[in-house]
């Protein structure tokens, strides 16, 4: 390990792999996290080829491959039809293309394995931050609701579109509510009483549109998640439940596949879907943003987790050989080295037209965290 020493405030996905890809580098990371225990989410995740390359520079590819469900292609069809109007193939193709595997998973086991990478000791729960000052030697003193005092060289930030550091760093501002709510759920595909349904479908109706997939090698569960207009519903909770019923009411145009996966679900969860427009600044001195505390982006490009876990590995690269009185310079780094590729992302994605028609996908997918080029900064 070297002197230094990082404190990432916020144990989610960019929150652990920033940690991991840390600790592989070398450098003491602590990562504190103010629920007081991880729960497994009923939610699906799409892992692409560049989440992948990512995963694999923290030892997790076998790991993920073990619990993942390899699809044949990412299908875009018409909601009521089912007219193909894209299909974009994935499987043996995108990988020899990409160098890395496209998996469809459970959010709950992608979590988990972050968290095997990072070591136990290294986890502190029950710590929700609740002050922080930059002190004149160049360190950060941290403070948490349950007392602890923490001094870091350095500290991170991913706690979410919500940030307590963002809006102390930057100003508090509102997120942009898109409009639109999601419903999503994984059940098991028993359910369905053998119906057959596609490996990967984005059902796209005229304001509306449904994904459904499976998330187990041997599609044992299935998950499904939507985006529609409901302006007056802003609760923007993982575990917020929504009325099944009205659900099904919502997508009763769709094509009888959608119909049947929604009337074999026994319930879902609801939340609102918000972004953010790119940020001017990402860090102050030696504290910095990372993932959703910076980028946060709608989901329909299933790249939010995946640009949070890219900054991990690079935040990496740039701290590495780092003491305490080049970190302001190594987090500008970072933020010039990520910004263009996190704020065309968000931007793409608040289109919601990825893969609607042919795309070309490799700007997302052919991207490797690891190997990307540093920026240079500019000198005085």
């Amino acid at each position: 390990m070297t002197k230094l020493s990082v404190a990432i405030i916020g144990a989610g996905m960019g929150g652990l792999a920033t940690a991991a890809a840390l600790h592989r580098a070398g450098i003491k990371a602590d990562v504190y996290e103010q629920a007081s225990k991880f729960t497994r989410l009923g939610a699906g995740i799409q892992i692409g080829c560049n989440a992948m390359k990512t995963l694999r520079g923290l030892g997790l590819e076998g790991a993920m491959r073990a619990q993942s469900f390899y699809p044949r292609s990412w299908n875009n069809k018409e909601y009521d039809t089912g007219e193909i109007r894209f299909d974009m193939i994935f499987g043996e193709a995108a990988e020899a293309k990409y160098g890395a595997p496209y998996l469809l998973g459970h959010r709950g086991d992608l979590h988990s394995a972050l968290a095997s990478a990072v070591p136990d000791e290294a986890i502190h729960l029950d710590h929700r931050l609740v002050g922080f000052e930059q002190k004149a030697d160049g360190g950060v003193s941290l403070t948490f609701a349950n007392g602890n005092k923490v001094e870091a060289d350095a500290m991170v930030s991913s706690d979410g579109v919500h940030s307590f550091v963002k809006d102390s760093l930057f100003g508090k501002d509102d997120a942009n509510f898109t409009g639109r709510i999601a419903y999503r759920t994984v059940f098991p595909a028993s359910l369905l009483g053998g119906y057959p349904i596609d490996d990967c479908t984005k059902w796209w109706g005229p304001d509306r549109h449904i994904v459904i997939y499976y998330v187990k090698p041997d599609r044992s569960e299935i998950y499904f998640v939507t985006s529609q207009p409901e302006p007056n519903f802003t609760v923007e909770s993982w575990s917020a439940m929504g009325d099944v019923n009205e659900l099904r009411k919502d997508f009763a145009a769709f094509h009888p596949q959608v119909r049947h996966v929604l009337a074999s679900c026994p319930s879902v969860h609801k939340w609102a879907l918000f972004d953010r427009d790119p940020l001017p600044r990402w860090s102050d001195g030696n504290v910095t943003l990372l993932g959703d505390a910076c980028h946060p982006m709608t989901p329909y490009m299933a790249q939010g987790a995946a640009m949070a876990m890219e900054d991990g590995a690079v935040l990496s690269r740039c701290l590495v050989g780092v003491e305490r009185d080049g970190v302001s310079d190594a987090f500008r780094r970072f933020e010039a080295t990520r910004k263009p590729r996190t704020s065309r992302m968000q931007l793409s994605s608040r289109t919601n037209t990825w893969l609607k028609n042919p795309t070309d996908p490799d700007w997302v997918y052919g991207h490797d965290a690891w190997n990307a080029p540093l920026a240079e900064l500019e000198t005085a």
